[in-house]
């Protein structure tokens, strides 16, 4: 039982040690595919074999028995370290904002709408503020809640005021 368990303490440190510094493999077994062998991934399947062969044994089991317990929970942890490091990797961020996400969105305007002409409004879009040229149907004067109706251009969109139910 011994062994086992510090095999999955060295199989910890490797994991730590990735989580700490980032892939600390990283080169070293680059002639080998892929994410599945990311210094995480080895710490988790390490680890997990360890210490699963140790749990078998401590149930009593014979280490001829325990070695492939071990080694099917490594898979399994492996396998897992290896998912949630692609999804953690290929998640990226959020989709740069564009134009087209404005729609439906209130803001206020800033500088007054004519009938006839634009005038510009912000745009609050997922956290970040858009500045764009607006046009409406009828006047709107600087500081009137607003939503955005339709996209006219990279930089322009026509809104509409936003209907008060007090008013």
């Amino acid at each position: 039982m011994t062994v086992f368990l510090v095999v999955g303490l060295i199989g910890l440190a490797l994991l730590a040690l990735s989580l700490v510094l980032g892939d600390v493999l990283d080169g070293a077994l680059d002639a080998l595919a892929g994410d599945a062998f990311s210094s995480a991934v080895l710490g988790a399947f390490i680890a997990a074999t360890g210490f699963g062969g140790a749990a078998a044994q401590g149930f009593g089991v014979h280490t001829a028995i325990a070695l492939p317990v071990g080694l099917a929970a490594g898979l399994v942890f492996g396998s897992f370290a290896w998912w949630f490091t692609r999804l953690i990797r290929d998640g990226g961020s959020d989709a740069t904002l564009t134009i087209d996400d404005t729609i439906g969105r209130e803001g206020r305007v800033v500088t007054a709408v004519p009938a006839d002409g634009f005038g510009v409004v912000n745009i609050l879009v997922g956290g970040h503020t858009m500045r764009l040229n607006a046009k409406a149907d009828h006047p709107l004067d600087p500081g009137t809640q607003v939503h955005v109706t339709s996209v006219l251009s990279p930089s322009a969109v026509t809104v509409a005021p936003v209907w008060d139910e007090l008013a």
